[in-house]
C-alpha cells in the first residue's frame, strides 16, 4: 500500500547524484509542486544535486519562471539530462546550449517504448527509427551537445539483423520517478481522469518499480479506497510507493477542462476562433489543401498546428482525423503551453500506443516545423542557431509517414510580411537563412525518404518546394514575390526549378474562407 507523506518528504527521498524520471509534456502531467519543493531545497541546502533527470518532453510551458523543469533550473542541480525534447523550459534549453548540463535526446517515441523495455527488463528497444539521422551512431548518437560526448555513456549503438541496419536504445537504471496525475485512493490507485493526455505514465511508472526505485505520485487530490472509476485507473497501487497532494497551482494545463476529456462536447466555432488573415496562416491554408478526405494526420507544434484551426474553419474537421503524439485522434488540437490536447477529441490513448501506430506507418500525412534544410532535403530542428532542442516525435512521425509537409516560415529572425489584395508584401525580411548549404543536425534524411518513397513539400508564405529527383525543387511561388530577390537571393543554394513553376492559389492571401473542400 502507498504511503501519504508530505512534499517536503517526497524531496527527502530525492538524494544527490540519483537518475530521476519526471513526468510532463509540455505543462500537461507536470509535477510543479514537488519540483517547486525541491528547487527551493537546492537553494537553500545544496542539495539534492548532481541529478541525471530523465524525460520525454520535458514539462514547461516556454516560461521563463514558469512550470516543470523551470522549477529545477538551479546550477549544479541538474547534471545531465536525457529526454526528447527540451525548448518548453527555456532555462533547462539553455544551460544545455551553454553546456552546463549534459544532454542525451532520443525519438520521443523510443523514450516510451524504452520505459517499457526497462520496465519489462529487457535490454533494450531495436527499431529503425532514428537510422541517418543524429541519433544514429554513425553521426552523433543522441548527444546534444559537448559535455555529453565527453561522458563514458553511449545510449544507443548500431545492430544488424538479418543484414539490416537497426538502433539499439539500451536500457539503463532509474533510481526514482515523481509523476503528475489527478487523484490517487488511500491505497495508491493512480486515476488520471482529469487529464487530456496519457503520456508515459505507466511506463516509467514500471521502469522504476520494476527495477526496485521509488515511485512517487503527485495528485490533485487523496480520496477513500474503492471510489475511484477502474476504467479510469492507470497505474495500479502495487507500481506506486508514495503520495503526495499537490498544492495550488498556476500551471492551467493542470486545471479541470471538461471539454479536452470528452465530458462534454462543445461548438467549435465558438470555443476555436479562426487565426487572423496573416502569412502565417498562408502557410497553414496551403498545407490544409494538402489534406485528403478520411486521412490520418499527425500535427506537429508552432505553425503546423494552426493546421487544426484552418481545418476546422473550412468545415473539413469531420472529414479528416487529426492525431497528436500524446495520444489524442480527433477532435481540434490546440497550440502554445496546451499542445498536445484536443478540444472534443475522439479519443485519448497512451502515447507508447500512438507511437505503434505512427512507427508502423498508420498515419497518411503529418505536417512538421522546420529550421534547417540544405539542397538533397535534410532536415535539421533538433539544434541550430546555438540552441539545443531536441526532437520531440520528430524523428519518428517524419520517417514513417508516405507524405510530409514542412509548414514554416521562410526566413528567421524580425520581419514584417503583410498579406494584401491577393498577394504577399514583404516589407522587411528575416535576416536568417534557414535553406543552408549544410545543416547543423539531422533531424530528417533525405536519402532514408527516397528510399521508402516518401512525399516531400516545404511549404511556406512565399514558395513551395519538393523533393524530386533526390534535390529540392521549388514548385510554386506566391503573388507579389521576385523570384531572385525574395527567394533566391534569401538561400545559400540554388535549388532546382520545376519547368511548369505555379503560382501559389491567391485565395490564399484574401481574408475570406477559402471555401475549401475534398
Amino acid at each position: 500500500m502507498a504511503k501519504i507523506i508530505s512534499i517536503n518528504q517526497a524531496v527527502d527521498l530525492i538524494q544527490d547524484g540519483m537518475t530521476v524520471g519526471i513526468s510532463g509534456f509540455g505543462a500537461f502531467a507536470s509535477p510543479d509542486s514537488v519540483l517547486a519543493a525541491m528547487g527551493r531545497k537546492f537553494r537553500e541546502q545544496n542539495t539534492p544535486k548532481k541529478l541525471t533527470i530523465v524525460s520525454g518532453v520535458a514539462p514547461g510551458d516556454f516560461a521563463e519562471d514558469g512550470c516543470g523543469m523551470s522549477k529545477i533550473k538551479d546550477e549544479g542541480l541538474i547534471d545531465t539530462l536525457i529526454a526528447s525534447h527540451l525548448r518548453m523550459s527555456p532555462a533547462i534549453g539553455r544551460a544545455v546550449s551553454e553546456n552546463k548540463i549534459a544532454a542525451f535526446s532520443m525519438p520521443l517515441g523510443v523514450y516510451g517504448q524504452l520505459m517499457a523495455a526497462i520496465g519489462g527488463k529487457r535490454p533494450g528497444v531495436l527499431t529503425h527509427v532514428g537510422l541517418h539521422t543524429y541519433a544514429d551512431p554513425r553521426q552523433e548518437g543522441c548527444k546534444l551537445n559537448g559535455r555529453a560526448k565527453e561522458q563514458d555513456r553511449e545510449i544507443v549503438q548500431l545492430v544488424q539483423v538479418d543484414g539490416k541496419d537497426y538502433l539499439l536504445y539500451k536500457s539503463f537504471r532509474i533510481d526514482a520517478c515523481i509523476l503528475h496525475a489527478s487523484y490517487a485512493d488511500e491505497d495508491g490507485n493512480i486515476s488520471l481522469q482529469d487529464e487530456p493526455i496519457r503520456g508515459e505514465l505507466l511506463e516509467l511508472a514500471s521502469a522504476v518499480h520494476n527495477n526496485g526505485g521509488i515511485v512517487i505520485v503527485e495528485v490533485k487530490d487523496i480520496v477513500k479506497s474503492g471510489s475511484l472509476d477502474p476504467r479510469q485507473i492507470l497505474i495500479h497501487k502495487s507500481y506506486v510507493d508514495y503520495l503526495v497532494k499537490a498544492e495550488n497551482s498556476e500551471n492551467i494545463a493542470l486545471a479541470y477542462n471538461a471539454s479536452l476529456i470528452g465530458d462534454i462536447r462543445v461548438p467549435t466555432e465558438g470555443s476555436v476562433k479562426a487565426l487572423p488573415i496573416s502569412y502565417k496562416k498562408v502557410i497553414v491554408r496551403r498545407a490544409v489543401m494538402e489534406l485528403e478526405k478520411d486521412a490520418l494526420v499527425n500535427l506537429g507544434i508552432g505553425i503546423p498546428a494552426g493546421v487544426a484551426n484552418v481545418a476546422n474553419e473550412e468545415g473539413l474537421s469531420n472529414q479528416v482525423t487529426l492525431s497528436l503524439e500524446t495520444g489524442i485522434y480527433g477532435g481540434v488540437p490546440l497550440d502554445g503551453p496546451l499542445f498536445g490536447a484536443s478540444v472534443n477529441p475522439d479519443s485519448i490513448s497512451r502515447s507508447a500506443d500512438m507511437f505503434t501506430t505512427y512507427d508502423g506507418g498508420g498515419l497518411d500525412m503529418t505536417v512538421l516545423g522546420c529550421a534547417e534544410i540544405d539542397p538533397i532535403g535534410n532536415v535539421n530542428v533538433s539544434k541550430f542557431s546555438g540552441r539545443c532542442v531536441g526532437p520531440g516525435g520528430f524523428v519518428n512521425i517524419s520517417q514513417n509517414t508516405p507524405k510530409v509537409c514542412f509548414a514554416f516560415s521562410f526566413t528567421s529572425g524580425k520581419q514584417d510580411i503583410a498579406v494584401e489584395d491577393g498577394r504577399l508584401v514583404i516589407r522587411q525580411d528575416g535576416s536568417g537563412v534557414k535553406f543552408k548549404k549544410s545543416v547543423e543536425q539531422i533531424t530528417f534524411s533525405s536519402d532514408y525518404a527516397q528510399e521508402t518513397n516518401q512525399t516531400v513539400l516545404f511549404i511556406t508564405e512565399r514558395a513551395v518546394f519538393r523533393i524530386l529527383n533526390g534535390k529540392v525543387t521549388l514548385t510554386e511561388i506566391a503573388p507579389g514575390v521576385d523570384l531572385k530577390r525574395d527567394i533566391l537571393n534569401k538561400m545559400e543554394f540554388l535549388p532546382e526549378i520545376a519547368p511548369d513553376l505555379a503560382v501559389m492559389d491567391e485565395r490564399l492571401f484574401r481574408p475570406e474562407k477559402m471555401d475549401l473542400s475534398f
